[in-house]
């Protein structure tokens, strides 16, 4: 397997979890390390060694809902075209927008069929100029005629679908753009981003993946989970399902404290030994026990002094309230309180390094797939993971730029142009006078 091959190329033997799309191929190749198991390290036998991206499955989400509306998106599609084709329209359109009393910082921009949420930048922007479409169709004959050749003019009943769909498009642009984070910790929203996308799912009708990771965020732990259930599934299933979630948290974590228990054990009595090797003679001087000091020594020689583990005593606390405005980083609480949790920390490192996505949100977007030019397919294999790696290695977060970004950009040249454009021809009018 090329995968496979490739772990052991790069001396990895430790996965806990693989990250794929939901191909049937994926499948085949998920039971078939499960089954044989070459890694030396697993959990639970490669129990949640498969995780499936949730960028490929809201992709597949969108392009059904824009199958649903393609001819409104596809009349709207053109008019953006026919008006983007020349200055002078352009120019025209404006002027129609201000005899609507059309306000609006942001213009006209066509989208890329193949990348969705361009399709929805445009769509939102389009529907606000409705009543100036009307208007400008009235003042150019050759729009009506050019676009009834096609698919023909966008009407009430089209601009009603596009406000539908930017409504349901804007939802899941929003989502994209969080779980496709490359360079933050993703799997401890999961469970809140599906269960949100669940809920407006059955709004818009009429009005099943589980993340472990949910868990262990102080802000949500067992008690969010148990609500958004009841609230999904209702009281009956979705305490079932949260009994359930429970159970499997509780088993995972059983194999870790199996795994780390006696090496947290050891680092402990070394520390405890180095600490009675300091203490003074007069510390040392033997006195005699009174019952409660002989029961409390009795419980901690044989373990039971403390029997609520590091995942009893994290649940049993209260949920971390945390201000909407303020960003919360869970990986530096969880380093933070390592040292009162242990086992539970190394379980939780594990947890949240998992991605839920394969891909980045520049990449997420796109229906027509990611594929490899001739040029780059000739390449050696070497050549191309030398090229993805040192990318991503150079690469600086900075120098991501958001498509609004781009679009501000790009209105500005054409201003620019425009500009350039009128000051060319009022040149040429005056050498022609003189």
């Amino acid at each position: 397997m090329a995968v496979e091959s490739c772990l052991l190329n790069w001396g990895i033997k430790r996965v806990f979890t693989v990250t794929v799309d939901n191909a049937s191929s994926n499948d085949c190749y998920c039971l078939f390390e499960k089954e044989n198991s070459w890694l030396g390290f697993s959990i639970l036998n490669c129990k949640y060694l498969h995780m499936r991206c949730i960028a490929h499955i809201i992709n597949l989400v969108v392009v059904d809902g824009l199958k649903e509306t393609n001819v409104s998106v596809k009349r709207v599609r053109e008019a953006v075209r026919y008006i983007r084709q020349s200055p002078a329209r352009l120019q025209k359109f404006k002027s129609c927008c201000e005899m609507e009393g059309i306000e609006s910082k942001s213009s006209l921009c066509l989208d890329v069929c193949t990348r969705w949420n361009s399709t929805y930048l445009m769509l939102n922007v389009a529907q606000k100029f409705e009543n100036a479409f009307d208007r400008y169709a009235t003042i150019d004959p050759c729009f009506k005629f050019d676009l009834q050749s096609s698919d023909g003019l966008p009407d009430s009943l089209d601009w009603e679908n596009v406000r539908r769909l930017v409504d349901f498009l804007g939802h899941f642009y929003d989502l994209t753009l969080r779980i496709s984070g490359s360079r933050y910790v993703t799997s401890n929203i999961f469970f809140n981003e599906i269960s949100s996308v669940d809920c407006l799912l059955q709004e818009w009708q009429g009005s099943n993946d589980i993340e472990l990771a949910l868990v262990v965020d102080p802000r949500y732990k067992l008690e969010f989970m148990e609500f958004a259930l009841s609230t999904v599934y209702g009281k009956e299933k979705g305490m079932e399902l949260a009994k359930k979630i429970k159970l499997t948290v509780y088993e995972l974590f059983d194999e870790y404290k199996k795994t780390y228990q006696a090496e947290h054990e050891r680092g402990s009595n070394v520390a405890g030994n180095t600490s009675e090797n300091n203490e003074s003679e007069g510390a040392k001087k033997k006195s005699r026990l009174n019952l409660g000091d002989q029961f409390l020594k009795h419980k901690i020689e044989t373990g039971e002094a403390n029997s609520k583990s590091d995942l009893d005593c994290y649940l049993n606390e209260g949920i971390k309230v945390v201000d909407e405005k303020e960003e919360f980083d869970i990986l530096k609480w969880w380093q933070l309180n390592s040292g009162r949790f242990p086992i539970l920390s190394i379980m939780v490192r594990d947890i949240l390094a998992m991605p839920i996505s394969t891909v980045a949100s520049e990449s997420a977007f796109s229906t027509g797939g990611r594929v490899l030019d001739p040029f780059r397919s000739s390449l050696l294999l070497k050549i191309v993971e030398a090229l993805i790696c040192a990318q991503d290695w150079l690469r600086k977060s900075h120098c991501c730029k958001s498509i609004e970004e781009q679009i501000a950009d790009l209105e500005r040249l054409e201003e620019a142009f425009s500009l350039c454009e009128i000051s060319s021809i009022n040149d040429n009018t005056v050498n022609l006078d003189s």
